[in-house]
């Protein structure tokens, strides 16, 4: 097999089949394979993609998940049943032209050297705010990480069967496929891309799920909020000794003095905020741990049409 395509798709019943139709025109001279994870979707998704399957059995596959576990386990479960030369993701939205894979696939058959082609946008289709807050995801993602993350970098990718391997090493449950990427190095070509219009449907990654998304990233791949946490915590305690020193010293020589209601109560709320604060990431830290020694599957697969037994 030349390529298999990965497609998370959640909820997608609009746009599943006039994907299909799209890719099955883009890659007919290509020995290709296309896989449809279904992720827990409530709609009819399933069912279209179930047709599809039947209509075409030589180049589609599909995997159901038991209920919604992420795009992330999507595309962990679409690599683990990848056999090609190469494997593509791309979203089920056809705000991923599928005429870049062609681009991808030439650029990749033309250059050894590199591992991998992962599409770019700068964001000039989201709104201000949107496209500040993505930007600034991927800087601090890199400060944090020490991983370099390409500004505007996308799920929509394709890479070499090596690099698929790679990532299936990582055994981790709380997945982050961008930080793996990154993380398992590779030399990786960035290619600008147009990111289009929806056609049908509505987005599922607001801005809620996008801070949540990016929090999730953070605290998988950096220990550094940690680190930020004894550092400010000895400053801190510096600066509340000095403090101690010139209370002393001044009642010393002053006497007796009488601290004002005011001060006293905002230096108890900013300690006790900052306490509450590093708590909080201590639990997610703990929290992450803990999922992570039950050593839970990413997903559980509930139907698959197109593979053998073993495989899955």
């Amino acid at each position: 097999m030349k390529l298999d395509v990965i497609i998370p798709s959640f909820n997608e019943e609009e746009s599943v089949e006039k994907l299909y139709n799209k890719l099955s025109e883009t890659l007919k001279n290509i020995k290709y394979r296309l896989i449809f994870v279904d992720d827990g979707s409530k709609d009819n998704t399933f069912n279209i993609l179930s047709n599809i399957y039947k209509e075409d059995k030589k180049h589609v596959a599909v995997v159901q998940f038991s209920r919604n576990f992420g795009k992330d386990a999507a595309i962990y479960a679409g690599m683990k049943v990848s056999t090609a030369e190469y494997t593509c993701i791309i979203d089920a939205d056809l705000q991923q032209n599928p005429k870049y894979i062609l681009d991808m696939l030439d650029y990749l058959e033309k250059h050894d050297e590199y591992d991998e082609v992962c599409m770019t946008n700068d964001y000039n289709d989201s709104s201000f705010i949107n496209k500040i807050f993505k930007k600034q995801f991927y800087k601090l993602m890199t400060r944090l990480s020490g991983q370099q993350f390409k500004v505007g970098a996308s799920d929509f990718r394709m890479f070499r069967k090596y690099v698929n391997k790679a990532i299936l090493e990582l055994g981790e449950t709380e997945r982050f496929s961008k930080g793996l990427f990154a993380w398992v190095g590779f030399n990786i070509y960035y290619m600008p891309y147009k990111v289009e219009k929806r056609i049908a449907g509505k987005s599922k990654f607001n801005l809620g799920k996008q801070f949540s998304y990016a929090k999730d990233g953070i605290y998988n791949f950096s220990i550094k909020p940690l680190k930020l946490a004894t550092y400010l915590g000895t400053l801190i305690s510096s600066i509340s000794f000095i403090y101690l020193v010139y209370i002393l010293i001044k009642t010393l020589i002053a006497g007796k003095d009488t601290p004002g209601y005011a001060s006293l109560m905002c230096v108890i709320l900013l300690l006790g905020g900052i306490q509450l604060i590093f708590l909080g990431i201590i639990g997610e830290y703990l929290g992450r741990n803990y999922m992570e020694t039950k050593k839970r599957p990413s997903y559980v697969t509930k139907t698959k049409l197109g593979f053998d037994e073993d495989i899955l």
